[in-house]
């Protein structure tokens, strides 16, 4: 006897919507969205769509009707709950555009919570394209099966963020000048956690002061060759999920 295709395939495209997601409920997709689902895809009635919204989880959408420029998915199932996300913020200086696009994609391919600009004495870029990075997020989500996007915050200055930090959470802050081993120092502090990465420059020594002078602030050393910015930032976030139990 032939094996029972799995449904919905391996092959069905995968959308964010920001529409709250349930069962019977109806998604209206416009725009560029609604480009790639007819043009690209080639979705038709009765094709499934993996759908998802950041906060319920993956559903089944169903093409009911596609127009020239539409279509409308009928919500069926839901496939997936909402993934556990590690509670875990990316604080990283804003670079130049290519690798701070970079940096929000694979923020979001490793899981983390919540990304937040800050903006340091050094910091080359001073202001950033919130939708577009947001983008870049939404887009690894759909095409790594991700069921949640980290939240994008507003940029800070480096002073405010140390001023309002919350106790109990753990700032991992990568220091140029030496630091304890990163992977050691994670095991060392589970918990809700933070990693700071500082710009191309790094942090100037009155800024290190600051971060240093923050109780639950840790310096931590990513290895004995140095490393770009974006690189740096994924390196310790690898390094935090490793210890953290979720790799």
């Amino acid at each position: 006897m032939p094996a029972t295709p799995a449904w919905p395939p391996q092959s069905t495209p995968r959308l964010f919507v920001e529409t709250p997601l349930r069962e019977g409920a109806q998604i209206r997709v416009e725009g560029a969205q609604a480009h790639y689902l007819l043009s690209v895809m080639r979705i038709r009635p009765g094709d499934p769509v993996k759908l998802f919204d950041g906060e319920s989880g993956e559903w089944l959408g169903v093409a009911a009707t596609a127009g020239k420029r539409d279509l409308l998915l009928d919500v069926t199932a839901q496939l997936r709950a909402r993934e556990p996300v590690p509670d875990l913020w990316l604080c990283a200086a804003p670079l130049k555009k290519g690798r701070i696009d970079w940096l929000a994609e694979k923020a979001c391919e490793l899981g983390v919570a919540r990304l937040v600009p800050v903006l340091t004495r050094r910091t080359v870029v001073d202001r950033l394209n919130g939708d577009r990075l947001r983008a870049h997020m939404i887009e690894a989500a759909e095409q790594c099966g991700r069921t949640a996007v980290p939240e994008l915050a507003e940029p800070v200055k480096l002073a405010a963020l140390l001023r309002a930090w919350p106790a109990g959470r753990t700032l991992f802050f990568a220091d140029e000048t030496g630091g304890v081993p990163a992977l050691e120092a994670m095991r060392a502090a589970p918990g809700a956690a933070a990693i700071l990465i500082g710009p191309e420059g790094g942090f100037d020594a009155d800024e290190r002061e600051a971060i240093r002078a923050l109780p639950d602030a840790v310096g931590i050393g990513l290895g004995p060759r140095i490393l770009r910015a974006d690189t740096a930032a994924a390196a310790a976030v690898s390094l935090w999920m490793a210890a953290a139990g979720d790799w």
